[in-house]
């Protein structure tokens, strides 16, 4: 009781819950993890969230940050924790055309952002199927990716400065506007990624991007995924890097997504093997073609390539969006990928990345052991093909959890075997710990220990996450 009243003390009674039932504070998103917290509280500023941690750390009760709850690594686990919800600190407080930055609080839902910031004439092209949740704070938290991230690079890439919150309460404005600033450690970086474990960020100065004006979108079934490899290149080369997104569905997926969505249409007559969403993006009209003062416009291009593809039989079929319409269509295929991989348990879910070249040997070496040591085991995956990242799900026929920890420890070992990572953009969370243990650098965990014991001698922000 003595807890809840300070606690309500800091922030009014009307923001904490103590002991919340039943509410979407006892499970993560995918319902693996499902736990009770001994309140939930929901701080307005930096101040009353500094007040907290500072009174937790006092009494060392752990705290687990909270945003839009999307994540799917169990980050959010906080059994006999204060949860400290983020949610209502949800301002966009500037957005500087001129500069092209947007200074926003934790809060503040990824669409939000995004629409604001269009209306503006800029884009903030951080995209994934989570957008209408995800919230800034949880976004870099994990460091998030998305579809994008061929073009833009991942959450870190887009973020210049950032308020957060440490253990003890104490606030460190890192609030930097500027592209260049060398002065000392970057302890921006140290806090994006570290799921808050480090300290909780409060608030961020993010870059924007010119609004891209014209799209040119097809879904295309290709020969191979070196096929594929080939045609992304091909695309960057011809358009001067304008690929924006550039998404693998194989047809595992797409048999799994019009079964879950049966109003929705296949995008081709017959099912292919290897099927890529293509995005190219632009802010100019058309581009500069080989011949002196003509033009041709992003669509022309794609549709060139493809055809050139299609003759030399390295693409076998391809539709062209001809609206927006057609393209929100297409994206719906891609986006419900979160709904379709929980859409049956058990599952063992894999967010890994490999070498561009090394994909297609990934997924023929998985296959084929997967065989091995669960026959009946069904995988699907989806994958940003543009830079390695691939979401590798599994639903294993036995319910014999050794043999799952095994497939989880075959796919990482042949990830591993090919340069790879076990960790792509979901994060570590509690679900890969074991994963962290086998796998990462002993000299770099000691390090990332030692950074943890530094900042958190208490141990009291999202514990037992990260660092096994």
């Amino acid at each position: 009781m003595s807890l809840i009243f300070n606690l309500e003390k800091i922030v009014g009674s009307n923001q904490v819950l103590a002991n919340p039932e039943n509410t979407k504070f006892n499970s993560d998103w995918t319902g693996e993890f499902n736990f009770r917290p001994k309140a939930v509280v929901r701080p307005r500023n930096v101040g009353q969230i500094s007040k907290i941690l500072e009174l937790a750390n006092n009494r060392k009760i752990p705290i687990v940050p909270s945003g839009g709850n999307t994540g799917l690594s169990g980050g959010t686990y906080a059994d006999n924790a204060i949860i400290l919800s983020l949610e209502l600190m949800n301002d966009i407080r500037e957005i500087r055309a001129v500069s092209k930055i947007a200074i926003v609080e934790s809060g503040v839902i990824l669409s939000d952002l995004r629409n604001a910031v269009n209306h503006q004439d800029l884009s903030f092209p951080l995209n994934f199927g989570a957008k209408s949740s995800a919230m800034i704070g949880g976004i870099l938290s994990t460091n998030a990716g998305g579809s994008n991230v061929i073009k833009y690079g991942n959450a870190r890439d887009l973020c210049l400065g950032i308020e957060a919150v440490l253990p003890n309460g104490d606030i460190m404005n890192l609030m930097s506007e500027l592209h260049k600033d060398n002065s000392g450690y970057n302890l921006k970086q140290l806090l994006i990624g570290a799921e808050g474990t480090l300290g909780i960020i409060t608030a961020a100065v993010l870059k924007l991007h010119p609004k891209q004006k014209k799209h040119a979108t097809a879904l295309a079934a290709v020969e191979s995924i070196d096929a594929a490899i080939s045609l992304l290149n091909r695309l960057q080369a011809v358009t001067g890097g304008a690929v924006e997104a550039f998404e693998y569905m194989p047809d595992t997926y797409l048999i799994k997504y019009l079964s879950l969505f049966p109003e929705a249409r296949a995008p081709f007559s017959q099912n292919y093997k290897f099927n890529i969403l293509i995005e190219l993006a632009s802010s100019i009209e058309s581009f500069t073609n080989q011949k002196p003062n003509s033009k041709v416009s992003l669509t022309d291009c794609l549709e060139n390539v493809l055809q050139d593809c299609f003759s030399k039989e390295m693409v076998l079929d391809a539709v062209i969006s001809q609206n927006e319409r057609q393209r929100q269509d297409m994206w719906k295929m891609r986006e419900a990928a979160a709904e379709v991989i929980i859409s049956k348990k058990p599952l063992l879910n894999n967010d890994i990345a490999v070498p561009l070249d090394k994909i297609g040997s990934f997924l023929e070496v998985v296959s084929r052991r997967l065989a091995e040591l669960d026959n009946g085991a069904e995988s699907v995956c989806v994958a940003h093909l543009g830079d390695g990242n691939i979401h590798y799900t599994i639903w294993p026929q036995s319910l014999d959890t050794a043999v799952h920890y095994k497939t989880i420890e075959m796919v990482e070992e042949v990830v591993i075997s090919l340069g790879g990572s076990f960790s792509a953009e979901h994060g570590i969370g509690k679900s890969k710990l074991g994963s962290m243990e086998r796998l990462k650098n002993p000299v770099a965990l000691k390090v990332m220990k030692t950074i943890k014991s530094s900042l958190d001698p208490n141990n009291i922000l999202n514990p037992f996450k990260v660092i096994p």
